[in-house]
């Protein structure tokens, strides 16, 4: 008679967790694409880029860097809210095009 090896068995817990660990880590991956391509709409490389900007004597540069910061900000609570309301079984997970469309729209600073 088979014996199953119980270090080899998957709970039910357990698939949920990597599950869950998986779609967190496509959320997450979807967010920073995002806030790379939002940046790049300046010309940026990337989030990291722009942020790094904070404190140029360029005050065109370091207002949109302090404009990105707010909105990465506001668009991280977001993020933080809808994925406790999936955990709280309050929504449905969203698709990814769902999650980017609910986060907060930037708002450029207008340079002379």
């Amino acid at each position: 008679m088979w014996t199953p090896d119980p270090a080899k068995i998957i709970t039910a817990e357990q698939k949920a967790a990597a599950q869950r660990a998986n779609a967190l880590a496509g959320y997450k991956a979807a967010f920073d694409a995002y806030l790379d391509a939002v940046a790049q709409q300046r010309q940026y490389d990337n989030r990291l880029t722009i942020v790094a900007y904070l404190s140029s004597t360029n005050p065109a540069w370091a207002s949109e860097a302090e404009v990105f910061i707010a909105w990465r900000d506001a668009c991280l609570g977001k993020m933080f809210e809808l994925l406790a309301a999936v955990e709280a079984g309050q929504i449905q997970p969203p698709t990814i095009d769902q999650f980017i469309r609910a986060m907060p729209t930037i708002e450029w600073p207008v340079l002379s």
